[in-house]
């Protein structure tokens, strides 16, 4: 074995316990296309995991994902218990058009948590401030570009304390000059050591910054392994080709393997 290929074998045989756990996946959209076939992934405490692939954080039809040692499913008070602890940021920012970002940032922490008014705030203006918009606190969503949005929408995913996030195409709705913006805010969390969980088309970031980059095609995963294997030296034909063209298209557009 080479020393990626034993890395690769380690990582699996065993790299301390696994904080996300997904288990042979599977989702068919009512159209009949099968977006997951069968597709398992891990991400350790404090990684840095890039999906690189078709986007969409989606309900699952089959299979199972693990917080740890407890599986997120259903509606229940365990399950909502669990996903409080995972922080999602989408593509479309998802913000409450009617609050600031002051008020966007302490809603979870509001409503969910019940802290009081003092410390809610307290956290939404230190949040504001990591995330480089301690000036923007009493700017409604509409006030601010793109790049701005998806920052106050990190913070607000992490005014709920999460032990991991999830970035579902955080870039991909942005104008060029303010994708920098937000990528340098995950690049923060990532020297942090927050555990997180990327779908994303930003070669730049997966290289730079994942632990484990997984490459998918055709709803299962095609080659997955360390930044400097999968683009220093990938093993498939087709990861080489699919990488090539996502490395050479427009940033705004969504390139999917054929």
């Amino acid at each position: 074995m080479t020393t990626d290929d034993q890395r690769d074998h380690r990582r699996y045989a065993h790299n301390g316990p696994a904080l996300i756990r997904v288990e042979e996946v599977f989702r068919r959209y009512p159209t009949g296309v099968e977006a997951l076939r069968g597709v398992s992934l891990i991400a350790h405490e404090g990684e840095v995991v890039c999906i690189i692939g078709p986007s969409g954080l989606e309900p699952i039809d089959r299979g199972r994902i693990l917080f740890g040692d407890r599986e997120v499913r259903g509606k229940g008070r365990e399950a909502r218990a669990i996903r409080q602890q995972i922080g999602m940021v989408f593509q479309s920012f998802e913000l409450f058009p009617h609050m600031t970002a002051l008020g966007n940032v302490g809603e979870g922490p509001r409503t969910v948590l019940r802290m009081a008014h003092a410390a809610v705030e307290a956290r939404a203006r230190a949040l504001l401030d990591k995330v480089g918009l301690a000036d923007k606190a009493d700017a409604l969503p509409l006030q601010l570009s793109g790049g701005q949005q998806q920052r106050v929408a990190i913070a607000r995913a992490l005014a709920m304390e999460p032990r991991a996030m999830l970035f579902d195409e955080a870039t991909s709705a942005l104008d060029p000059e303010t994708v920098g913006e937000v990528l340098n805010v995950m690049q923060q969390l990532a020297r942090e050591g927050m555990t997180m969980l990327v779908v994303t088309h930003e070669m730049g970031f997966a290289r730079s910054v994942a632990d484990w980059v997984v490459v998918m095609e055709n709803g299962q995963v095609l080659e997955e392994g360390t930044p400097a294997r999968i683009f220093g030296g990938p093993r498939l034909a087709r990861t080489r080709e699919f990488l090539q063209r996502v490395e050479h298209a427009p940033h705004d557009a969504t390139v999917k393997p054929e």
